[in-house]
């Protein structure tokens, strides 16, 4: 099956932000399109807003004069009330980016069905209503498919080809051509809550929000090491402040009450309190942070310059952060090693410790630091350590002098089990084998889709791959253990994976 032929027409019904993305994509893929709105002049404002975006490409000379002009010329918008729906019958592919309400997709795509060719493809932008759901009641059902663009459609990659359960492979194949056509990455998801994307990216704000909560640090500080020090592009708070709070809280809510209230997806009460009062983040000049006339960043929580200790011990393995015995010995502090392997953690010269993120808490050893997970030790420019009541001053000024030492900012946390970037990504590369095991989605699609899709710096199986195949395993254990809410349980797939021999290697480890 190949992708809708150019001189096919496409159709996109609803021409607020979404729409006109869409439209604006196979516009420039070489399609007719036809903008159809149902409030009187929203379609040709649309469609004006949409060649003035033509005409700033062409001015930094992504696009041609020419084709602009061609473009243009293939553009009709569409007056709902004036024309209605039937100018759209000769249209090989209608995309649907009304409002999000399951009863208001349903009918227009009733209506659609009896207008357009039996052969012709229906497709729901939704992000979170049920694919199958929106074509239950639809006389053929098989030709509908979801097709989620992310915004901004024209400049982002990824698209999410859905297969809702009564979807025909034909039709869900010749959307993902025809996405591939418009120069698109598309990506091949059964209906799921959340279909990849929203479905695994939920523990990134799910977790941010609750070191917060736990008052284990500002939304600054957390915001910093998840980009400083865990790689991703924005923090969890900046970024649901630029998604707008009302937006974010809204899919989570979704996807929870979809999986049954499962506690993996349990929403926010610090964002409903958001939400409630009306800081939605930028659009409203306040959300997590304060964008009003005047007000200047926010900043992280960072240490006092600290003496590094002349020497530290290795016990073991650091396993993930084994690139920092060769830092340390580069940074002029000598690394003594035991010749007994009693763990996987340094000991300084005040003989308290200091240990990757495990999942768990300072408290329950009386002396010790623990340091997050980094994407990349070396390039990392903040690294954050937990301490407890119980740890001893030394111990922690040694700790945060030690990374000072190897040019890093330092935050430390209060007592947080699994830190922030480590229970970070345990959680969504659990997630991501869950989805793999349940048929969501190949390994392969779900890594392109968050990298792609919300600019992760790996993708989960990446991340899997790299920090080994017990790692996420164990530190959920551990969390579930001192969390028993179910929250942090982690998934029989994920166990299958830590445990299975690697017949490559022979082994569990």
């Amino acid at each position: 099956m190949t992708a809708l032929d150019l001189s096919s027409p496409v159709a996109v019904v609803g021409a607020g932000t979404m729409g006109q993305g869409i439209a604006q994509v196979a516009l420039v893929a070489g399609h007719s399109v036809r903008l159809y709105d149902a409030v009187p002049g929203r379609a040709r404002d649309a469609a004006d807003a949409i060649i003035a975006r033509l005409d700033r490409l062409v001015e930094k000379d992504r696009l041609t004069g020419a084709e602009r002009d061609a473009a243009r010329a293939r553009l009709l918008p569409v007056d709902g009330p004036a024309e209605g729906l039937a100018v759209l019958a000769d249209c090989a592919l209608v995309v649907e980016a009304v409002l999000e309400r399951l009863e208001v997709k349903q009918e227009l795509l009733r209506e659609l069905e009896d207008i357009v060719a039996e052969d012709a493809l229906l497709a729901t932008n939704t992000s979170s209503l049920s694919v199958t759901a929106i074509g239950g009641g639809l006389r053929a059902p098989g030709r509908l498919v979801g097709l989620h663009f992310f915004n901004p459609a024209p400049v982002l990659p990824l698209v999410e080809v859905v297969s809702g359960f009564a979807t025909d492979v034909s039709s869900a194949t010749r959307a993902y051509e025809t996405a591939r056509a418009w120069g698109k990455t598309p990506v091949a998801c059964a209906d799921t809550p959340g279909f990849i994307v929203n479905r695994i990216a939920r523990p990134f704000y799910a977790e941010a929000f609750a070191v917060h909560e736990a008052q284990g640090a500002d939304p600054a500080t957390i915001d910093a090491v998840l980009r400083e020090c865990g790689g991703f592009r924005m923090g969890a708070f900046e970024l649901t402040d630029l998604i707008g709070q009302d937006v974010n809280e809204s899919v989570t809510h979704s996807v929870w009450q979809a999986f049954f209230q499962d506690a993996r997806f349990t929403p926010s009460l610090a964002q409903r309190r958001l939400v409630e009062s009306g800081r939605l983040g930028r659009k409203t000049g306040q959300g997590w942070y304060d964008y009003q006339d005047g007000a200047g960043p926010a900043e992280p929580h960072t240490a006092e310059p600290a003496d590094a200790p002349p020497y530290v011990v290795a016990e073991g393995d650091l396993g993930p952060a084994s690139e920092l015995l060769a830092m340390i010995r580069e940074a002029g502090i000598q690394v003594r090693d035991d010749d007994e392997d009693h763990g996987t953690r340094l000991v300084l010269p005040s003989g308290g410790q200091l240990a990757l993120a495990d999942g768990q808490t300072s408290v329950e050893f009386r002396d010790v630091v623990y340091f997050d997970l980094a994407l990349d030790y070396r390039r990392a420019t903040r690294i954050a350590l937990s301490a407890s009541q119980d740890t001893a001053p030394q111990t922690l000024a040694e700790a945060i002098g030690l990374f000072q030492a190897l040019g890093k900012k330092v935050s430390v946390l209060g007592d947080v089990p699994g830190m922030i970037v480590a229970r970070t990504v345990a959680r969504i590369v659990d997630l991501a084998h869950d989805a793999v095991a349940k048929g969501v989605a190949t390994e392969e699609d779900i890594d392109t889709a968050m990298r792609l899709g919300v600019s992760y710096p790996l993708g989960p199986f990446e991340w899997s791959r790299r920090l080994g195949r017990n790692w996420a395993y164990a530190l959920l254990d551990d969390l579930h253990l001192r969390d028993p809410s179910g929250r942090y349980a982690p998934s029989l797939a994920l166990y299958r994976h830590a445990y299975a021999t690697d017949k490559r290697e022979g082994s569990t480890s």
